[in-house]
């Protein structure tokens, strides 16, 4: 059997076409040292992440539009050419809370949504920030037809941005989707139940939302429970508590003494509030 003689006597065996040998030239870079300045305080070198702390930016992220959600996601916003999945209970649709104000800054090109529950009220996703004409709605009831309609609009050179509504769907799947993502630089995020918690997915990000779940902590009944179930990051112990309503309609409000209803089940969840 032929072998291949390397530096300091040692010598790996090749067995086959295709086989080559990196156990060496391993060992060797983990021994080279690296400059004083690309090193961290531990003397790991800066381009190796450790899971003790919080990642730094991806290539590109969109700042979620609130300062406490951006805090805990790594770079700072959600990331670009990845996919980010919400999971929610059943029959809860928080997901314009959660991206509406990323959505209105990602850009001026198409928005589309694949399989959505209900039909997105456009006057209300304009008041805003989010332009109607941008939205392409797509009504798409079988799962493999959301499958290949969510890759297509990610190939889109006019798309800015996807939101997919996924009950069925295999991890294998999911990494599809994730690669053409990751290809083509776009915002993807696919709405999932919550029972498929248990189930393995590739997402880069991983968050659970629901309204009206955090009358705990002082906070008002109205609000936006997230919690982190995947990031690039030591775990988030303690759930997220965001605002409901933008900073401008909580001052109308505010002056007219009108209190907002506890829960909406409208597709918007509120936001028709501010047309």
């Amino acid at each position: 059997m032929p072998s291949v003689r390397v530096a300091e006597s040692r010598s790996v065996r090749v067995q086959g076409i295709g086989l080559y040998c990196i156990k060496i030239q391993f060992y060797e870079c983990l021994h080279m040292s690296a400059p004083a300045h690309l090193l961290s305080r531990t003397g790991v070198h800066l381009d190796v992440w450790q899971a003790d702390a919080l990642a730094g930016a991806p290539a590109r992220v969109l700042a979620t539009g609130d300062a406490l959600l951006d805090a805990q996601l790594p770079g700072g916003g959600w990331p670009l050419g990845a996919l980010t999945e919400v999971l929610q209970p059943v029959g809860v649709h928080s997901e314009w809370r959660l991206l509406l104000p990323a959505l209105a800054r990602s850009g001026s090109g198409t928005v589309v949504l694949v399989g959505a529950p209900l039909q997105p009220f456009g006057p209300a996703l304009g008041a805003q920030g989010l332009a109607p004409r941008r939205l392409l709605w797509v009504d798409a009831p079988a799962p493999a037809q959301r499958l290949w309609a969510t890759e297509q609009a990610l190939r889109c050179a006019d798309v800015d941005a996807v939101l997919a509504w996924l009950v069925q769907v295999r991890p294998e799947q999911l990494r599809r989707l994730q690669i053409a993502s990751a290809e083509f630089d776009k915002l993807l995020f696919v709405l999932r139940p919550e029972a498929a918690q248990a189930e393995s997915s590739p997402a880069a990000l991983r968050l659970w939302a629901a309204p009206g779940a955090a009358r705990h902590s002082g906070a008002r009944d109205d609000a936006l429970e997230v919690r982190a179930l995947k990031r690039r990051g030591p775990p988030l112990v303690q759930s997220l508590h965001l605002a409901a309503r933008s900073a401008h309609l909580a001052r109308l409000l505010a002056a007219s003494g009108v209190a907002p209803t506890r829960r909406s089940e409208h597709a918007l969840d509120r936001t028709a509030a501010c047309a």
